[in-house]
C-alpha cells in the first residue's frame, strides 16, 4: 500500500480507521449519490474538470490563484487539504451547501473557483457534483472540479503534492 509523507502512514487506512472510530461522521456524505442527474460527478461537462496535476502546476506557479473550495467531509479536510483550500462543507447536504454558497457570497460571478472532494471514486462521490450545479445555479462561471478518479490519498497525497493539516 502507498504511503503518504505525512508521519509514513497511508492515508487511505487513516480514513478507515476514523470511519470505524468516529461514530458522528455524516455518512449521507459518503452514501451513493441521490438518484438525481446532478448528484453525480459524471454530470459535471468534461471543459469544467481539471486534473491534479494542473491544478498542481497552477497552485505553484506565480500569480493570481483560484479560490480552492474542499467540498467534502470536515475528518477529510482536517486530516489533509490542498494548500489555502478552504472548507465549504458536503455537497451532497444542504447545509454543506449553504456554507460553500456562503463562501462565495460578494464573489464576482467570473472569479476562479476550483471544487474538490476525495472522499471515495469519482464514479461514487456524492459531493462534486451538488456543489459544481450550486455554484453554476449561483452564477459563477469559471468553476472546475479537481478529478479525483481514486480517492484525495492516492490521487494528491501519495502523488508527492504539498498537503496542509488542521482547519
Amino acid at each position: 500500500m502507498p504511503r503518504s509523507r505525512a508521519g509514513g502512514s497511508s492515508f487511505c487506512g487513516v480514513m478507515a480507521v476514523i470511519a470505524v472510530l468516529s461514530p458522528s461522521v455524516g455518512w449521507a456524505q459518503f452514501s451513493n449519490p441521490a438518484a438525481t442527474p446532478s448528484s453525480s460527478a459524471f454530470s459535471i461537462p468534461q471543459d469544467h474538470v481539471i486534473q491534479p496535476e494542473a491544478l498542481n502546476k497552477v497552485l505553484q506557479a506565480s500569480g493570481a490563484k483560484p479560490l480552492v473550495l474542499q467540498v467534502g467531509s470536515h475528518v477529510m479536510f482536517s486530516q489533509a487539504h490542498i494548500p489555502g483550500a478552504q472548507y465549504a462543507g458536503p455537497g451532497s447536504q444542504a447545509a454543506g451547501l449553504q456554507l460553500l454558497a456562503s463562501k462565495v457570497a460578494g464573489l464576482r460571478k467570473s472569479a476562479p473557483l476550483v471544487i474538490y472532494c476525495g472522499c471515495c471514486p469519482w464514479d461514487r462521490c456524492p459531493n462534486v457534483g451538488p456543489a459544481f450545479h450550486r455554484l453554476v445555479k449561483l452564477g459563477f462561471t469559471n468553476v472546475k472540479v479537481v478529478y479525483i478518479p481514486n480517492n484525495f490519498g492516492d490521487d494528491w497525497v501519495n502523488r508527492g503534492y504539498s498537503v496542509e493539516t488542521g482547519g
